[in-house]
């Protein structure tokens, strides 16, 4: 839509982002308030006409593009009813141009990704205690609404400008947890995306949020978007956190994000509560520091798991 585009009660300002489902706008309400508005626009599947309507471009996509938009809609009604000050705020929704809207809250600040570049790619353990512990208590709400997010990255998390950190898009949120259909296929983000999130036959449910979260937290760690799942099922080159940052953090963080990291979702933290109360135990160890021969021993080892692809058990 164009700058200057009437859109119900908001004037479209500028395009902000474009998704794989969605196209971001910056607007203004009559009171000059701004807004981030979400449109439903899944680009495999319908396009803008000439004029402003959103239409299926061919009609075998007419039914994935329904349930698509259903989720959306769904998706808008649950987190309007959500107020915590660690997710979005969604303040209205509505159909207009044939498609969904979504009018959410406007933060001033600016996304993880960018805060670990400002940070050398590494952020100390305080401050990632601190920002993911609140985090999950937002998405506790989340869940408790009986919604998934399916789509936590660094991208994702924005971190206010003198707050707190928001979680946003939720652009694979499309299922609530009573929901059985799998007809509307999901993008996912490789290195975030658990397992289950690529295989029909495994059931999906809070514990893929956690794996997510403990790829985020590896992330924050140093270790960059972290070997994808997919990948990882037929060759696991990732190596474990309780190996590679045993010197930088305490070996409670490191076996955390392993656990979360697992393949196999019973063997990851059974609940958000137990991730958050991890987190946020003030008694945990210092990280390990290794004599020079030890630290080469560490390094060979790391480099020999590489070639091989090997993973300890």
């Amino acid at each position: 839509m164009p700058a200057g585009y009437r859109l119900a009660d908001y004037t479209i300002v500028r395009l902000l982002s474009v998704g794989g489902f969605s196209v971001v706008y910056l607007a203004l309400d009559d009171d000059d308030q701004k807004f981030a508005i979400k449109e439903y626009l899944p680009g495999h599947l319908a396009c803008r006409g000439d004029n402003g309507q959103v239409t299926v471009q061919h009609e075998l996509d007419q039914e994935a593009f329904n349930l698509g938009l259903k989720c959306f809609f769904e998706e808008g009604r649950i987190l309007a009813g959500i107020n915590h000050p660690n997710v979005v705020r969604v303040a209205n929704f509505f159909r207009a141009n044939q498609t969904v809207y979504l009018v959410m809250e406007y933060a001033d600040g600016r996304p993880l990704t960018r805060e670990l570049e400002i940070a050398g790619g590494r952020l100390d353990e305080r401050r990632i205690r601190r920002w993911f512990a609140a985090l999950l208590s937002g998405l506790r709400e989340v869940h408790l609404h009986r919604l998934l997010h399916l789509d936590i990255k660094p991208a994702n998390i924005y971190l206010r400008r003198g707050g707190g950190p928001l979680l946003l898009d939720f652009g694979a949120a499309r299922q609530t947890l009573n929901q059985r259909s799998r007809e509307f296929a999901s993008m996912y983000t490789p290195g975030y995306a658990a397992p289950e999130q690529y295989k029909s036959d495994m059931a999906q449910g809070p514990w893929t949020d956690v794996y997510a979260l403990g790829a985020c937290l590896y992330t924050c760690m140093g270790g960059g978007t972290p070997q994808g799942a997919k990948e990882r099922a037929v060759k696991d080159l990732l190596e474990p956190a309780s190996r590679r940052f045993v010197r930088h953090y305490s070996r409670e963080l490191c076996e955390l994000v392993d656990r979360c990291l697992d393949m196999e979702p019973e063997r990851r933290p059974a609940t958000l509560m137990e991730v958050q109360k991890r987190l946020m135990d003030p008694d945990y160890s210092e990280p390990v520091v290794l004599s020079e021969p030890q630290a080469v021993t560490h390094k060979l080892a790391g480099w020999l798991r590489s070639l091989t692809g090997s993973r300890s058990s």
